[in-house]
């Protein structure tokens, strides 16, 4: 439980971009305030890949960016990723949120059977 509410807490405050002491207050207050959902399929090895693949998104982020400025992408690709078996939909929130917080991909469309449409720009003539 306490690990949602500080997941709340951290999205609430990378929402804001605010640390201030009334703000951490009022995403504290919300972090409360939303529905609890009593479904804890995932496990800490489950976080602790999701923690490391958030670590590493973040240089990834700066070098797709870097390489979009320095070199236009021309061609973009709608492809369909399978979720991954057995995340929960905490899990499946934060693949989206990692697949759309690099400049090159962003989730389309999140499909319940099992399926994420993303869409990616590639370097090349567009067809």
């Amino acid at each position: 439980m306490v690990i949602h509410l500080i997941l709340r807490l951290v999205i609430w405050l990378l929402l804001t971009a605010d640390l201030s002491p009334l703000n951490i207050m009022i995403g504290v207050a919300i972090a409360f305030l939303l529905p609890h959902r009593v479904s804890a399929s995932e496990t800490l090895k489950d976080w602790l890949k999701v923690f490391g693949q958030t670590i590493l998104a973040i240089p990834q982020a700066y070098l797709e960016a870097f390489q979009m400025i320095i070199r236009p992408h021309q061609q973009s690709v709608i492809t369909q990723e399978q979720v991954k078996p057995g995340h929960s939909s905490r899990l499946i929130f934060w693949d989206i949120f990692l697949i759309t917080f690099t400049p090159k991909t962003i989730v389309l469309k999140y499909d319940p059977r099992g399926w994420y449409e993303v869409h990616r720009i590639k370097r090349g003539k567009q067809s």
